[in-house]
């Protein structure tokens, strides 16, 4: 463009559909109308425009980056017939941000796609369609200010379904039997003890349902024989994950940071930006070969040849739907890496622990197995039969760039010496006798499904085929803002009102609802961009019957009843209806279940039954950042100032948590 305007490089969408109304003809093939968002840019562009003889079009490499060179495209040859052919405009991709990948980009210019124009332009008015045609509904038989998303919804149908699960479930109860044991062969040394948990009965699987079976159990093992009945010894390689795609990053920093998906991407772009990774929103493991083969010099340089495979180790994505034509997400230069850091610019401390994440990752697909001696000890006692596992690395691979410990924990005898010492198996032979030292029995429970987590969420939305990488971050965000759900300790919980949504839309929507459908959405997404289908035609099959199913719900369905949670105490004010708990716009608060006859409100402070671990005088309780993040305090603030992440831990008087149930 003219050298006298500077378009900022991060400036998404300049044109979108209205706020204020559809925006959607649906008498006239759905045609779209769409509004400028940017004006100030839209000017720069027009002006840098009209000077200059080439316009070159570099949005992302995915539909939304296509759709924005679309509009951009548009809106610069407005009332200006002259700028309107093709030859005007060059439309160049590129997955990372560097001279030369760009410089390869401009020798080698297109035209804007335009399937995927389409296939962009089909998730947005079907999008507008359901949130436009349901969030209305909601407002008139839920609750004004709910919204309705093909996606969205969906999510929080799952988080709704999962915690009636944990409603229903009932614990049932089992024991675990162990029996700690030494090689007579062995001695005295350090590792001749070695622990074997009971797996079988008269040859049958050994389940323990209650104390009377354990007690019976342990007093037969305490006066059985043991010997070794079979030593069975195998070598595992174990090869190493494929580099992260867009679900799995999230999901990578969930789980070790405690990111939100929305500061995940956040962070990603920013590396982007600068140059230091390939395009963040991608669902194909493909790898080029230029990246491949700089980073086989870089391992074999800093580890050595035996840390390489024969050749490229190449990962297939399972989903039908990824879009291959991708890369996954790497290092620009991964020879430039000074100890996983970025070599030059700033990026913050977060920055660079993402980075060090993908780095590792990217380095780590491309390196030899981990090589392990697995071995299986069956322990016959009578009737009963025992088995003890236990593994030594004999090399390390990729596993290396993780600093892993070159022998693993021995399945059971870390927790019956009450340490963390590793162990492993002594050298036994078959038939080979051991003496008793110890047996173990603890008392358990099974465990109801645990709740979604971002990483878990992701997982299972990119499972069912439901969304795609640029829609995972806006989801989470969308569901939480809306407070149909709300996150506990990194774990989703749904709301009264994300339940109460959820059940009117599987009553009276159940197609949009349903997680097959919904995947199918996706796919016929997929085959506009492919140019199998049309878009207007797809649109339409939804559209009819979704427009008739809205009209007959809004005309006959009953207003739902949103539940509240109550307190256990009466009003205040009134002295008649009883206090509850409700969900606002800015999160919980106190009201009288007779609202509005009786108006009272109070703010709501959700203690967890603890004393502040600093002051011991104030409760510990639920708080809230700016942001919204959730973290523990003292009710006594600003007097006392502890403050956590983490909900702390009760401890029993020995100063570590307590384990029930344990009998020897």
């Amino acid at each position: 463009m003219g050298k006298d305007y500077k378009i900022k490089a991060s400036m998404g969408h300049v044109r979108d559909l209205p706020k204020s109304k559809l925006g959607v003809d649906v008498k006239h093939d759905f045609k779209p109308t769409y509004e400028v968002t940017k004006p100030e840019v839209v000017n720069d562009l027009k002006k840098a425009g009209r000077k200059a003889k080439l316009l070159v079009l570099a949005m992302d490499p995915d539909r939304e980056g296509e759709a924005i060179a679309y509009h951009v495209r548009h809106v610069v040859a407005t009332n200006n017939k002259q700028q309107t052919t093709n030859n005007k405009f060059l439309r160049i991709t590129f997955h990372e941000i560097t001279k030369s990948a760009v410089e390869k980009a401009l020798g080698k210019p297109g035209k804007i796609n335009m399937r995927l124009v389409n296939a962009q332009q089909a998730r947005r008015v079907l999008d507008r369609l359901v949130g436009y045609k349901l969030s209305p509904l909601l407002w008139r038989k839920v609750r004004r200010g709910l919204s309705a998303g093909r996606v969205q919804s969906v999510a929080v149908r799952l988080i709704v379904e999962r915690e009636k699960e944990i409603e229903k479930f009932k614990p049932e109860e089992y024991w675990v039997i162990e029996a700690l044991l030494r090689s007579e062969k062995c001695g005295n040394a350090k590792n001749a003890e070695f622990a074997a948990q009971l797996i079988k009965i008269n040859d049958k699987k050994g389940e323990v349902k209650n104390k009377k079976q354990a007690d019976k159990i342990v007093g037969d093992l305490k006066k059985a024989k043991y010997k070794v009945r079979d030593v069975l010894k195998r070598e595992l390689r174990r090869s190493p994950p494929p580099p992260y795609i867009t679900s799995t990053l999230q999901r990578a920093c969930a789980n070790l940071f405690h990111w939100s998906s929305k500061k995940t991407m956040r962070e990603a772009q920013r590396l982007y930006e600068a140059g230091h990774i390939t395009y963040h929103r991608t669902d194909s493991f493909n790898l080029s070969k230029q990246a491949v083969s700089k980073v086989r010099k870089f391992i074999e340089k800093k580890y050595g040849k035996e840390y390489l495979p024969e050749g490229q180790r190449f990962f297939k994505k399972k989903s039908k739907m990824a879009q291959e034509a991708h890369e996954a997400i790497r290092p620009t230069d991964i020879a430039a890496s000074g100890k996983w850091q970025v070599a030059s610019g700033k990026t913050g401390r977060d920055g660079q622990k993402l980075y060090s994440l993908i780095a590792k990752r990217f380095a780590a697909c491309q390196m030899a197995a981990e090589v392990v001696d697995k071995t299986d000890v069956f322990v016959a006692a009578g009737v009963y039969l025992l088995k003890a596992s236990g593994e030594v690395q004999k090399f390390e691979g990729w596993k290396i760039l993780y600093k892993k410990s070159k022998i693993k924990n021995q399945k059971y005898i870390s927790k019956i010496k009450n340490n963390k010492d590793e162990a492993i198996l002594p050298e036994l032979a078959k038939d080979e006798k051991l003496q008793l030292i110890k047996v173990f029995s603890e008392q358990k429970f099974t465990q109801p499904p645990a709740r979604y987590s971002e990483a878990s969420l992701i997982k299972t939305l990119e499972k069912l085929g439901i969304g795609r990488p640029s829609t995972y971050a806006p989801t989470i965000s969308t569901i939480r803002n809306r407070k149909y759900v709300e996150k506990k300790e990194g774990k989703f919980h749904p709301t009264p009102v994300g339940e109460a949504v959820t059940k009117f839309l599987i009553k009276y929507f159940d197609k949009v609802m349903d997680y097959q459908f919904t995947a199918q959405m996706e796919e016929d997404l997929d085959k506009i961009a492919e140019g199998k289908r049309k878009w207007v035609p797809v649109v339409s099959e939804f559209y009819k019957p979704f427009k008739k199913k809205v009209k007959n719900v809004g005309e006959n369905a009953k207003r739902v009843k949103i539940e509240v949670e109550k307190t256990g105490k009466r009003c205040p004010e009134c002295k008649k209806g009883d206090e509850v708990i409700r969900i606002g716009r800015f999160g919980k608060f106190l009201s009288c279940s007779r609202f509005p006859k009786c108006k009272y409100t109070k703010n709501y402070v959700e203690k967890v039954g603890m004393k502040c671990p600093k002051c011991k005088k104030g409760d510990v309780i639920v708080r809230k950042t700016k942001k919204g993040r959730q973290f523990f305090g003292c009710s006594r603030y600003p007097k006392c100032k502890w403050a956590a992440w983490r909900k702390p831990q009760k401890k029993s008087s020995k100063g570590r948590k307590s384990r029930k149930g344990r009998k020897t």
